[in-house]
């Protein structure tokens, strides 16, 4: 495999950066945060945002959205919502005798499923298969969904009154699961200062469009991934799994192969941004509680101290 040089993969790190910089105008002091949206997108794959309201989680997503160029749609979640909101329906139309589709919210490039666990499990699952497949099957009709196809679900702690939790299924869909959490001081002062900064999020101008995205997406998927860098990978994953020497900080239950996959596509998503035309064991350190805390755990928060030991337990390459 070509490793591709730096001089190719700068160009792209700056214009990531960018677009980090223009979000961050909109969700302050969450560098960290906005950089694990980003390699999550760029990775193609699902976030799932796990903290309680008002802390930005809506914000983040119509921000990244306006930035990037992409349509967006917020689906409101709720107990009585059906998989026909979501999905979309069949309607009789008298004129042409015939029944014609009326395409639903998840025929956007950016999907916000806003407080996804406060719907029953009927309606969560109306999304598996459009975030596995990138399709939908309707009436007997497959749908494909637009190209890129990026869904945003934002959940409340299971604690609150009238959550659902997710779950394994729907949790093994979403790449990362992360938490916002509340500014520091400085940020919540400028917050203060300048007012709800969600009114600026329509003054946003483009800085790409969903065809740069693609191309920024393959970029990613081209970065050159070392053979110790993989034997790496396979022992966090042993580890996880209780085998070996090196299983102190084996979870309740492993990491499957396909969050291998999925640890290794943020993982060259993480170094995309970072400019550097190969993973280090620093961008597998980076994105590993995102992408391995709710597989171990059912939670962005109760996994990271399980993904943090299996860490610390596997040595470096």
């Amino acid at each position: 495999m070509t490793v591709r040089s730096a001089s190719h993969v700068v160009p792209v790190a700056q214009r990531l950066a960018g677009v980090l910089n223009q979000v961050g105008q909109i969700v302050v002091g969450k560098e960290h945060t906005l950089k694990l949206a980003l390699a999550c997108l760029l990775a193609r794959g699902h976030l799932l945002i796990e903290d309680i309201p008002g802390v930005g989680k809506s914000t983040l997503a119509q921000a990244l959205a306006a930035t990037l160029g992409l349509k967006y749609a917020r689906v409101q979640f709720t107990s009585d919502l059906l998989p026909a909101d979501v999905l979309g329906v069949s309607i009789y139309d008298d004129k042409a005798q015939a029944f014609r589709f009326m395409p639903g919210p998840i025929f956007h490039s950016v999907v916000l499923a806003d407080e996804i666990n406060r719907a029953p499990p009927k309606t969560q699952s109306a999304l598996l298969e459009a975030m596995e497949e990138r399709q939908v099957s309707i009436d007997g009709t497959t749908r494909k969904l637009p190209e890129p196809f990026f869904v945003i679900a934002t959940q409340n702690p299971v604690e609150q009154i009238g959550a659902f939790p997710l779950p394994e299924s729907q949790l093994d869909r979403f790449l990362m699961a992360i938490d916002i959490g509340y500014p520091d001081a400085a940020s919540e002062r400028e917050l203060l200062a300048g007012g709800d900064r969600r009114v600026r999020v329509a003054d946003l101008v483009p800085v790409a469009d969903a065809a740069t995205l693609a191309e920024w997406q393959r970029e990613a998927a081209a970065v050159h991934t070392a053979p110790a860098l993989l034997d790496y990978t396979l022992a966090l994953l042993a580890a996880s799994r209780g085998y070996g020497s090196n299983a102190e900080g084996a979870a309740r239950r492993g990491l499957s192969p396909r969050a291998g996959l999925m640890l290794v596509a943020a993982a060259r998503a993480w170094a995309l941004i970072a400019g550097r035309p190969m993973v280090m064991p620093e961008d597998v350190q980076a994105v590993f509680a995102p992408v391995a805390g709710h597989r171990l755990a059912g939670g962005a928060r109760s996994g990271a101290l399980q993904a943090q030991a299996l860490l610390r337990s596997v040595p470096l390459p």
